[in-house]
């Protein structure tokens, strides 16, 4: 611990300087725990995914403790951004500390919390140290711990199995990711039940903005995507879209700030689009709508039957399949999807997703990819995903545990 804290000392003005440059003094002082208030609960995600993963969570807890009130950390903007567009009462969503100059021990004497809530994988040292001295629970929901990862951790095996014994209960989203943290140094009693989170999203159903572009069947979504994707993905709905396939594409990029660079790209394949940040309704035979906007994936999810995977064609593990699944989209994904490997394991295997070995034959899988076909993916999904929507109730009850069961 003490190597770990000098060199987060070391990094500490880089750290500082970079928050500076993006956020101002604002973000500095929440980067330092600076100005946090008091709050029941500390609950923290690493960005977007991990913190739409927990919304349920969230809404569960709020509808049964109605006076909580919450703090909702996020590594990134976007992440805070999200938390802002859910409009929900007591909680205030924050910036994270920076994991050293004692910011988490500043924040957590402020709000006095009784629990420090982590989504996923999470686990700073300090942080958790820091909520351990002062008698806040640390607890782990949806812990996801890759081989990769447990690799890394082994070269600190006294950090990590130091930092592990300080978790007082932890829920992992797989049986892979217990195994490892349990061989790191988790202890056996601080285990709970298996929960994979994303499984018990529920759908956030809006009004439409406007109306289709295209017919369901005829409409492509490449939801998450990242970069050193989109540009492969538009050249192959473009020929497609020639002959039959999809005519309609709805690029939601993971982070919607690199709307410019990917309307750039749009711009450069000939394609007509539309950028859903600018507000107009795109007219009639748009074939590109660029989706930079936060908080309205379940929109797209509902107009399109096709949706590709993103950050499955990357080094990035692929992203949810639960949350298309539960609008019917048929999906489509490719070889990278280490952060979902069982539920995607599943689906392959029941016919519930079509597996696309590489951008270049992604053509050849939207042409492939007719109504009867849709139908019979999305028709296959709820079979193959049902054994993972399991445990929620688990969940709840022990994060109610550590609230007190007057609070109104």
């Amino acid at each position: 611990m003490i190597l770990y804290q000098i060199l987060m000392a070391f990094a500490l003005p880089g750290f500082l300087l970079h928050a500076l440059w993006r956020g101002g003094w604002p973000e500095v002082r929440q980067r330092l725990g600076l100005g946090a208030g008091p709050a029941h609960l500390w609950i923290h995600g690493a960005s977007v995914g991990e913190l739409t993963s927990a919304k349920w969570v969230i809404d569960a807890l709020i509808a049964a403790r109605p006076g909580l009130t919450l703090v909702v950390t996020s590594n990134t903007q976007t992440g805070r951004r999200l938390v802002d567009s859910w409009g929900l009462g007591g909680i205030t969503s924050r910036l994270a500390p920076i994991d050293g100059a004692g910011a988490a021990g500043r924040m957590l004497d402020d709000m006095a919390p009784r629990a420090l809530i982590i989504i996923e994988n999470e686990l700073w040292p300090a942080r958790i140290a820091a909520a351990s001295r002062r008698g806040a629970q640390v607890l782990v929901i949806g812990a996801r711990l890759s081989a990769r990862s447990a690799g890394r951790w082994a070269r600190w095996p006294d950090l990590i199995e130091t930092t592990l014994s300080q978790i007082d209960w932890l829920s992992a989203q797989d049986d892979a990711s217990a195994a490892r943290l349990l061989d790191l140094g988790l202890p056996p009693a601080s285990l709970g039940p298996v929960v994979t989170l994303k499984a018990h999203a529920l759908p956030g159903l809006q009004p439409p903005p406007f109306a289709p572009l295209a017919p369901r069947a005829k409409t492509l979504l490449a939801a998450s995507t990242h970069e050193g994707e989109e540009d492969d993905i538009l050249q192959a709905f473009a020929h497609a879209r020639k002959i039959g396939g999809p005519q309609t594409l709805i690029l939601a990029p993971r982070h919607p700030d690199r709307g410019d660079q990917i309307a750039a790209m749009i711009s450069a394949r000939g394609l007509s689009f539309a950028r859903r940040s600018k507000g107009p309704v795109p007219p009639p035979g748009t074939a590109v709508l660029l989706a930079d906007t936060m908080g309205e994936m379940s929109l797209w999810y509902a107009m399109s039957g096709i949706c590709l995977i993103g950050g499955s064609f990357s080094d990035r593990g692929g992203h949810t399949p639960f949350e298309p699944a539960s609008f019917g989209c048929a999906l489509l994904h490719g070889p990278s999807v280490h952060n979902f490997a069982a539920p995607f394991a599943a689906l392959d295997s029941g016919g519930g997703a079509v597996r696309v070995a590489h951008l270049g034959a992604l053509e050849q899988a939207l042409l492939a990819m007719t109504e009867d076909r849709q139908a019979s993916v999305a028709g296959s999904m709820p079979a193959c995903l049902a054994p993972f929507a399991q445990g929620s109730g688990t969940i709840i009850d022990r994060l109610l545990s550590v609230l007190p069961k007057d609070l109104r």
